[in-house]
């Protein structure tokens, strides 16, 4: 069985799920309901930290994207590189 992962397609998987999840993020912020999920997952993890969500911001919109992205990007490729030498090395 070929267990091989190519690195830049795990780079880019690992870049769109992080940054992914960065805009759905940001998309609550925008519609006003990250305080609320913020509260909620607070509460339910009996935890209390006086956390404020700010207003939406494009800038910082774009900032996060693009950073999450590229460190998204980072650790999908070293993963996949890790991946392919550890299962080289058993065969």
């Amino acid at each position: 069985m070929n267990q091989y992962m190519s690195p830049s397609k795990t780079a880019l998987t690992f870049a769109f799920l992080i940054s992914g999840f960065h805009v759905a993020w940001s998309l609550l912020i925008l519609v006003g309901w990250a305080q609320a999920l913020i509260d909620f997952i607070f509460w339910a993890h009996m935890l209390s930290l006086p956390i404020v969500v700010k207003a939406f911001d494009a800038t910082a919109f774009v900032t996060l994207i693009v950073v999450t992205a590229v460190i998204g990007w980072i650790f999908g490729y070293a993963m996949a590189r890790i991946w392919n030498r550890l299962h080289r090395a058993a065969q």
